[in-house]
């Protein structure tokens, strides 16, 4: 496991790449480190954040290649001011894993909100992320908006 400021990790830890791969993206996100972040996934991976069809993908087919996931970055993670990861739960096999989490963002103006979230993080031979699913719903996320402390 990785030492983060951004990720609390509650589950059982194993030595499995998928898990640290998924750890190393979101310390990336949390410290804002785009390219650290590009370099991670594999040329040709895919994110799917949220799986289906969205705000941030209306046609639900994913955000494909390099630079897919640097507009994603663009849209979707760099306006918000910050993220805290907590994970109280992961399954690792194969390949892959499967992440149970809370993830929190801080939206510009000080309000957060609270995502409940299953991530798949599944890796390309070379190590590097293949794909990325999100499972998580924007009305339920949208229903955890609180305002900033005064």
């Amino acid at each position: 496991m990785i030492d983060s400021d951004y990720i609390e990790w509650k589950a059982a830890s194993r030595d499995h790449p998928a898990q640290e791969m998924a750890q190393r993206s979101m310390d990336a996100v949390g410290r804002g480190a785009k390219a650290e972040w590009l370099e991670l996934y594999a040329d040709d991976a895919v994110i799917e954040d949220p799986v289906g069809p969205s705000m941030f993908d209306p046609e639900g087919k994913g955000h494909h290649g390099t630079a897919g996931l640097d507009a994603f970055w663009d849209l979707t993670i760099g306006p918000i001011a910050g993220f805290r990861f907590v994970v109280h739960d992961s399954f690792a096999g194969g390949d892959s894993c499967a992440n149970v989490a809370t993830f929190t963002t801080t939206l510009p103006d000080g309000s957060e909100a609270d995502t409940e979230i299953v991530t798949v993080y599944k890796l390309a031979p070379d190590g590097k992320v293949a794909s990325m699913r999100a499972y998580w719903e924007v009305e339920r996320t949208m229903a955890s908006v609180r305002p900033a402390a005064s």
